[in-house]
């Protein structure tokens, strides 16, 4: 991965919303073909995550279960697609100590990508689908 690539994938909580956002390509599940959608992304303790927030089901989170195989689509700035794979974080404390991560910098109120209520860890733990990624390139 070149310096560019990697800085706009490490990016910290200063990043603007802009930085954060993706696109991610899976498999559908069902129907085997390609699914591309706009998402956030986070990285907390030099590792890439994907997470739904309070969405129930995401389509992308369960394609991911089913086939792990994705592509990240960088497109604010650098311009980039990584293969990667996701791996579902479903272990508790992991989910917890991840999530604490992204919460904490959601509702910092300088955030650009700050919301408009604060985000309530613990609904997140409940709720959120959480999935590591790991780049091939």
């Amino acid at each position: 991965m070149d310096d560019a690539v990697r800085r706009a994938v490490e990016i910290t909580p200063a990043a603007t919303t802009r930085q954060r956002i993706v696109d991610i390509t899976t498999t559908g599940r069902r129907t085997g073909l390609p699914r591309r959608i706009e998402i956030f992304f986070y990285h907390v303790a030099g590792r890439t995550y994907l997470c739904s927030g309070t969405v129930d089901r995401p389509s992308w989170y369960v394609n991911l279960v089913a086939e792990p195989a994705l592509t990240f689509h960088l497109k604010n700035g650098v311009r980039a697609d990584l293969r990667a794979t996701a791996r579902p974080v479903t272990d508790e404390p992991e989910r917890r100590a991840v999530l604490a991560e992204i919460v904490a910098d959601l509702n910092q109120p300088a955030n650009p990508g700050h919301l408009a209520q604060p985000v309530d860890l613990e609904d997140w733990v409940r709720r959120c689908r959480l999935a590591e990624l790991t780049f091939l390139d």
